[in-house]
């Protein structure tokens, strides 16, 4: 059999490539966002103040939730980091790589932690949350999210939040080669009809929205903010809770309601009363379920190093199967050194840049679920993690269907110019499930490390072959 060459990818490259990691940012110039008048630092805030919601966390729904309510109510937002204003690596396309490799345990805007399964990720710790640290792609909810969710929403409302959300922080991108190549590719592999510019989810290919806007800004949650009624809402930032005071007087008759988000160190992260006593955390409410029954989509991919220059790119262009996958792509340069280079050759003035593309998959679901709980009361403690990808059967199916999918569209004209010959070997269902296991890697967050290595085997497409293995250690 002819020789094949394919790549087999360590988990914290798969994160360096599939999240498509930059190096260097590109200065923009940032017009100051208005809610910048109603933020203060925890230290200038005062000793007692009152307020209808207080809203602990001011993230991806946290801010939006309290730009809402404070068209009526008195609001306090509570954010643990500081502001995105002002941040380069944080704002532009440009600085994405930078922003992730640069986390810290204390301050840095993304906090990386790694689940009981082993996945490293990163959380957001800035205001605006996640929003703030991720690829930037935007797409409405599947309509059968709203069939099966058990609830009576009011769909008209549902479509005004939408355009609301869309009209402050929503962009067409412009594709490039990479992933005009990709679009073509989806639509040669059957993944059809082609629906162009859409925000809704529906099956086919379409390019989707951006947080990154022409220039290559970011634009985040913490934009929403924008809406408020900047004389109802205080946002504190560099802001940790010890307890909440729910007043019952009438004398703040609405002083008692409150919304907590994911970052407080209160009751309502805790999955049992029991946890909360032993931590020393009063309880408002027991919720036996907060904390169960945590869905995480887990991320799939294939990266080749094509013998083409690579426009840098984001997520831009998805194929939505009828398989239940989702399949996306990014591309980047990535520097490398290799660790050669001190001991036998002399090494270059410069960094070597490698192209690196990628398609990735992501399931329908999941099917599988997992837990959060607190490890402690430190506002800056990680909590514990269990995903439980492909726990369940069905999700494994899905993963190989998708994986499977990706190799077609590698097959397609479109590809002809960004793959070698010889790429593909002959791979078992068992080996696409295979892959699936040992590439579990989240969508919505990502984490990196600045040491991560890129791993070549060459092999005859045999897994029982042994492979010829070349490393390169990234900059």
């Amino acid at each position: 059999m002819a020789e094949n060459s394919y790549f087999l990818w360590p988990p914290c490259l798969m994160f360096l490539i599939i999240c498509v990691l930059v190096s260097l940012p590109t200065s923009h110039s940032q017009e100051s966002p208005a809610y910048l008048g109603f933020v203060s630092n925890a230290t200038e805030f005062p000793a007692e103040d009152y307020y209808d919601y207080i809203i602990v966390g001011g993230g991806t729904a946290g801010c939006p939730l309290a730009a809402t309510l404070s068209e009526k109510f008195r609001v306090l937002v509570l954010e643990r980091g500081g502001i995105p204003y002002g941040k380069p690596n944080l704002m532009t396309q440009d600085g994405f790589l930078t922003t992730l490799i640069e986390a810290d345990a204390h301050e840095s805007p993304a906090q990386l932690f790694t689940s009981e399964d082993g996945v490293p990720n990163a959380r957001g710790r800035v205001l605006g949350g996640s929003s703030a640290i991720n690829a930037g792609f935007y797409s409405r909810a599947d309509q059968d999210f709203y069939t099966r969710s058990g609830i009576n929403w009011d769909l008209r409302v549902v479509n005004q939040s939408y355009d609301w959300v869309e009209k402050a922080i929503v962009f067409r991108p412009e594709l490039k080669n990479w992933q005009s190549a990709v679009r073509d590719g989806l639509l040669e592999a059957g993944i059809d009809p082609y629906n162009g510019f859409s925000l809704d989810h529906v099956r086919g290919t379409k390019i989707g929205g951006s947080t990154f806007d022409s220039s290559g800004r970011r634009h985040s949650a913490a934009d929403l903010l924008s809406y408020a009624n900047p004389s109802n809402i205080k946002v504190v930032v560099h802001a940790s809770v010890e307890r909440v005071l729910l007043a019952s007087s009438s004398a703040y008759p609405d002083a008692k309601k409150s919304a907590i988000g994911p970052s407080a160190p209160v009751a309502e992260w805790h999955r049992a009363k029991a946890l909360s006593c032993f931590l020393g955390i009063p309880v408002a409410h027991h919720s036996p379920y907060v904390g169960q029954f945590l869905y995480d989509n887990p991320r799939n991919g294939i990266s080749i190093v094509p013998p083409v220059p690579l426009d840098h790119s984001l997520i831009q262009v998805v194929g939505i199967t009828s398989s239940g996958t989702y399949l996306e792509a990014a591309s980047n340069s990535v520097p490398f050194a290799s660790p050669a280079w001190p001991i036998f050759i002399r090494s270059p003035g410069s960094a070597i840049y490698l192209n690196v593309a990628t398609l990735m998959e992501k399931i329908v679901g999941p099917l599988s679920s997992g837990s959060l709980r607190l490890a402690s009361t430190d506002v800056r403690a990680n909590p514990i993690v269990r995903f439980n990808y492909f726990s369940n059967p069905g999700d494994l199916e899905r993963c190989v269907n998708g994986t499977r999918k990706i190799a077609d569209v590698l097959k397609t004209r479109a590809m002809k110019d960004f793959r070698f010959h010889h790429l593909f070997g002959a791979r078992s269902s068992d080996m696409w499930a295979l892959h699936c296991l040992l590439i579990s890697l989240t969508m919505r967050r990502c984490a990196s490390s600045a040491d991560a290595r890129i791993t070549w085997y060459q092999s005859s497409g045999h897994s029982s072959d042994a492979g010829e293995v070349f490393r390169f250690e990234a900059n």
